[in-house]
């Protein structure tokens, strides 16, 4: 069919919309929310070691937030540049990775190489990364369901894989739209400062300013993303 891609795109998009607005979707809701959480620790901690520093570890935590313990100061950038960028590769991660996801779904050969690199992925931070319990169960049952799929080499079932993966990333940042416009919040009893915070921190700014950014390069990223998929 000449608009099958366009009509796909369109069905999968709703589906992740619906999957977030009904409340019947619980039990797919959580482990998704989880999911979303570890593209994001792992955007922090990928960041910091392509600019040369280090990632020890990272923490899923079972309301759906997150940390990644890394550190910079070993990066080939100067301290503030490379602490910025790895505050931002947290928020990026997942739009830049579901970008890659739904570009990948266009085309059968680079659908299994992405397919199976995300796999890979999965399996080392399960190795290296990963140390809690529920972290350890959820992102293991992940890369299990991928890896069944991808040994069945059905091109249809890894092409809707990857494009509602990509959707479910890119539209992650959306949920945490109030994480992005925080600039400081409380946990075990300490205050910690938000991403967009560090940010404007180390370079100049507000939190609010860096926020509307992440979230234009998001949407740049969807469309760039969904436009090239349906490129002819």
């Amino acid at each position: 069919m000449k608009h099958q891609p366009l009509f796909t795109i369109i069905g999968i998009s709703l589906l992740v919309f619906l999957l977030w607005q009904l409340p019947y979707f619980g039990m797919v809701q959580y482990p998704l929310l989880l999911l979303g959480t570890w593209f994001h620790e792992m955007g922090h901690g990928l960041t910091a070691l392509l600019l040369g520093g280090k990632f020890y570890y990272l923490e899923i935590y079972d309301n759906g937030g997150g940390v990644a313990y890394s550190n910079v100061a070993t990066s080939y950038l100067e301290y503030p540049y490379a602490r910025a960028i790895t505050s931002a590769g947290g928020l990026l991660g997942p739009a830049i990775s579901g970008a890659i996801l739904i570009a990948a779904a266009r085309n059968k050969v680079t659908s299994k190489i992405v397919l199976w690199l995300l796999i890979a992925i999965m399996v080392l931070s399960l190795c290296l990364w990963i140390h809690e319990l529920l972290a350890l169960v959820i992102l293991s049952v992940f890369a299990a369901i991928l890896f069944f799929i991808a040994i069945l080499r059905v091109r249809n079932l890894e092409a809707f894989t990857l494009l509602f993966l990509g959707t479910q990333c890119v539209l992650s940042t959306y949920l945490q739209t109030g994480y992005l416009f925080t600039k400081q919040f409380e946990r075990d009893g300490r205050i910690q400062y938000s991403d967009t915070q560090m940010i404007a921190a180390h370079l100049s700014g507000t939190y609010w300013m860096w926020a509307i950014l992440i979230l234009l390069i998001t949407v740049y990223l969807l469309y760039k993303s969904y436009r090239y998929y349906l490129k002819k």
